[in-house]
């Protein structure tokens, strides 16, 4: 559609308001600011934006010190935001979202037409029109403030998307640890079965084993033998796992992991109104107001339009040899007889409802994962604790009143190895419940929008 001027005053008044229009600038940031606050304020890591080879030697030489030392999940957090490249490519987001937001404050570039034609008789005909955007110019404001409101958006779904890389990043470290440590143990299992599988192939060459005992060690012998191949397999998988949720490759993805995963801390603190705070602190609930929002506008934008499909005004300047010069303007416009533009207001209503009840879903189900995942916080804290505080410590007792059995002659060498593999055995369940607290906390953080709440104190619970 093509709106043109109406006259010379008016083209001044106009020409004004699109210098004004043009100046719309580009932000110092890009919208990074968002995500990097974020990533600071809710995680208390580093977020960046590679733009130059400058950037790029900088994160460089940051992830190396980071991979330098075994790499603690806060470290594994930090190289994946800077390396992650998934990550980086949804930061271009922002980008694409800032320059419609910067040509939206923009009209679109007037326009010229000349003509120049002789008749027959020699009578010459110059026609010149100057034309421009007048319905572009009435509806500017508020096309220009929707779509700052669609970047305020995006930059809100950017930063929730480097939170979730950033919970990725401690899920696969968790994993990757505890399937190294498990592999470890099932490597130690091993080893016990095959010291029982020789000890018993020496005894029964010597007459005092039975077949049965000894066909039952050999058995298990090779049971654990694949178990052992199969957690390392595992381990082999979970780091590479990590390896790509960090973005790192080459001599980087040679980095060493602890032999253990962190302490289960001391005690779990209280922790209430979840969703109240999930609802307050969740970016996801946050963009899908202010896409409602945008919608919104949007509906307000295609009801002030919708009988005003095609508006062109232009100032005319002609010339002809027998006439000579013609000044005035012209007007066109669309009459609505078979399109009253109804079908544009009902889409856009539709679009708006869809909207409202996606942001209803999105906060129910906001909700029910606050709920799901502090459950499973709590208990897999406390089956983790009974493991530490119960479970391991008698299996630790066993262990030493065997050992004093043997000593006393009154229990054999298999029984000291049968219990080997029982503690081992126990020792794996503890690991696997402590990995299950750390995949639990790192859900309810993702849940309650990157971090949890500050601990109530004592006085604040009475």
């Amino acid at each position: 559609m093509t709106r043109r001027f109406v006259s010379p005053r008016m083209g001044a008044g106009i020409a004004v308001i699109v210098l004004l229009a043009g100046c719309t600038p580009f932000s110092k940031d890009g919208g990074f600011n968002a995500v990097s606050s974020t990533a600071k304020e809710r995680l208390g890591k580093q977020a960046i934006l590679i733009k130059t080879d400058a950037d790029r030697d900088a994160v460089a030489k940051q992830t190396q010190e980071l991979l330098s030392k075994p790499l603690s999940m806060d470290d594994a957090v930090q190289v994946a935001l800077l390396n992650n490249r998934g990550l980086q490519a949804s930061y271009a987001e922002l980008g694409l979202s800032e320059a419609d937001r910067v040509q939206a404050g923009r009209l679109p570039n007037p326009g010229f037409s000349f003509s120049r034609t002789r008749a027959n008789n020699g009578d010459l005909n110059i026609g010149r029109a100057f034309s421009a955007n007048v319905l572009s110019l009435l509806t500017l404001p508020l096309a220009a403030h929707i779509e700052s409101r669609r970047f305020e958006q995006t930059k809100l779904e950017t930063a929730d998307a480097m939170l979730k890389v950033a919970a990725e990043a401690r899920r696969a470290y968790v994993n990757a640890v505890a399937a190294g440590q498990a592999a470890d143990y099932a490597d130690q299992i091993k080893d016990s079965a095959d010291a029982s599988a020789e000890l018993a192939s020496r005894m029964r060459q010597a007459g005092n084993f039975s077949k049965l005992d000894y066909v039952r060690e050999q058995a298990f012998y090779a049971d654990s033998v694949a178990q052992a191949a199969k957690a390392r397999q595992q381990a082999r998988s979970a780091k590479e796992k990590l390896t790509r949720t960090m973005g790192v490759w080459g001599t980087s993805a040679q980095y060493a992991l602890p032999d253990h995963l962190p302490d289960l801390p001391k005690d779990r603190p209280p922790l209430q109104d979840l969703e109240q705070f999930a609802i307050q602190n969740r970016l996801d609930i946050q963009a899908a107001k202010l896409r409602t929002q945008s919608v919104a506008s949007s509906l307000g934008l295609s009801k002030a339009t919708r009988f005003v499909n095609a508006l062109d005004v232009g100032y005319l300047n002609n010339y002809e040899t027998d006439k000579g010069r013609e000044r005035g303007y012209e007007i066109s416009i669309e009459i609505p007889i078979f399109d009253f533009g109804s079908a544009k207001v009902a889409r856009a209503q539709a679009v708006y409802m869809q909207s409202v009840n996606r942001l209803a879903q999105t906060a129910i189900d906001a909700r029910s994962e606050v709920r799901e995942s502090y459950s499973a916080y709590a208990t897999s804290y406390d089956i983790a604790k009974h493991y530490r505080d119960e479970v391991v410590p008698l299996r630790k007792t066993i262990s030493d009143e065997l050992l004093l059995r043997y000593n006393g002659m009154l229990a054999s060498v298999f029984d000291l190895l049968a219990d080997s593999r029982e503690q081992a055995s126990a020792v794996n369940s503890y690991i696997d419940s402590l990995k299950d607290y750390w995949l639990a906390e790192t859900d309810l953080q993702q849940a309650l929008g990157g971090r949890l709440p500050p601990p109530l104190t004592h006085s604040e619970g009475q």
